[in-house]
């Protein structure tokens, strides 16, 4: 496929998404169920879509929230619902809705304690640590994100007990569900208005455990005494807050190069097509991280949720992440070292 001519350039603000319209489209666009665009599809353990294109709506999330509640009393999950968003602009009303319907399903719904963002993997270490040991009354979770999507995009994943993004024929029950509540009436779902929601959830320090937690899984001391000098390029997401975090609980030579969270990313490179993406697999996307490689030993980019990542070397400039992740396995699991 081509490569557009702007790829890796500044995003000009003539292709910025329009934050307070996105919002808006989100509240007052009605997806109809007869437009198979326009219904409930998730793909990898989640549904995505732009509410401009109305394919990622209050309609949706109302629906996927009331499934997920009827899921989990199927499954008889009884524990808590841990609830997270990222950075996009449609994150923040589609976690409020979300919370809304859980609520008054009678779901106990933990949040974060700081009201901050949240990366899918700080979700999915809160689901293991509350069910390590458990038979019953199992914790699962949604974070809404759409990963490394576009600005304008909107994402509602849903993790399953065993912490990880859940297999299709969860996605598939919930997304059916989903569907026929869209056709049903969704208007009629129950909602507690989101000041109280927000009252009546629990509360729960996602970054504050996941990073002390670190240490049991990571030799940090050696990491830090290694003397490495670090950069990272939250790339404007969730985990922009955990990095800083990290380093000061473990004293690292760790520099975040860009600490700004804009919903509209106006600080990112084009991707390959010429959109804005936060893939940290892409050397487009990554090109800024990619021209600071010199100061650093080792550099790191993250996608939105923070369940991607890039690494950024002085020699070799951007790594295949798949390549690194292999090679972390073989010498995690005795293959051969050089």
């Amino acid at each position: 496929m081509p490569v557009h001519p702007a790829a890796g350039q500044p995003a000009e603000p003539s292709i910025l998404v329009d934050v307070d319209a996105l919002v808006g489209a989100y509240h007052d666009r009605i997806p109809d169920p007869g437009v198979p665009e326009q219904r409930v599809a998730f793909g990898t353990s989640g549904h995505r879509g732009s509410s401009l294109l109305t394919s990622f709506n209050e309609a949706h999330i109302v629906a996927a929230s009331a499934a997920v509640a009827r899921y989990r009393r199927a499954q008889g999950i009884g524990g808590p619902l841990f609830l997270a968003r990222d950075t996009h602009g449609l994150s923040l009303p589609a976690f409020e809705t979300a919370l809304e319907v859980l609520v008054a399903d009678g779901v106990d719904v933990l949040i974060d304690e700081r009201d901050g963002y949240t990366p899918t993997p700080a979700l999915s270490h809160a689901i293991l640590t509350w069910n390590r040991g458990r038979t019953s009354g199992l914790a699962d979770g949604i974070v809404v994100t759409p990963s490394h999507n576009p600005p304008e995009d909107g994402g509602f994943k849903y993790n399953p007990p065993h912490g990880g993004p859940a297999d299709t024929d969860v996605t598939s029950w919930i997304q059916d569900e989903a569907n026929r509540l869209l056709v049903d009436g969704w208007q009629r779902i129950a909602r507690t208005p989101i000041a109280r929601a927000r009252t009546q959830a629990g509360r729960y320090d996602f970054l504050g455990r996941y990073v002390d937690d670190l240490g049991s899984v990571i030799d940090m001391e050696a990491v830090a005494g290694a003397g490495l000098r670090i950069g990272v390029d939250p790339m404007g997401g969730a985990a922009v807050a955990y990095w800083p975090a990290i380093a000061e609980r473990y004293g690292l030579d760790l520099t975040v190069t860009n600490d700004v969270v804009d919903p509209r990313w106006a600080f990112m490179t084009r991707d390959w097509d010429g959109r804005i993406r936060m893939d940290p697999s892409s050397p487009y996307a990554m090109a800024r991280l990619v021209e600071l490689r010199d100061r650093f030993d080792l550099a790191f980019g993250n996608d939105a949720d923070a369940d991607r990542h890039g690494i950024v070397t002085p020699a070799a400039g951007l790594l295949n992440p798949n390549h690194v992740l292999a090679t972390d396995v073989a010498w995690l699991f005795g293959g051969a070292r050089s």
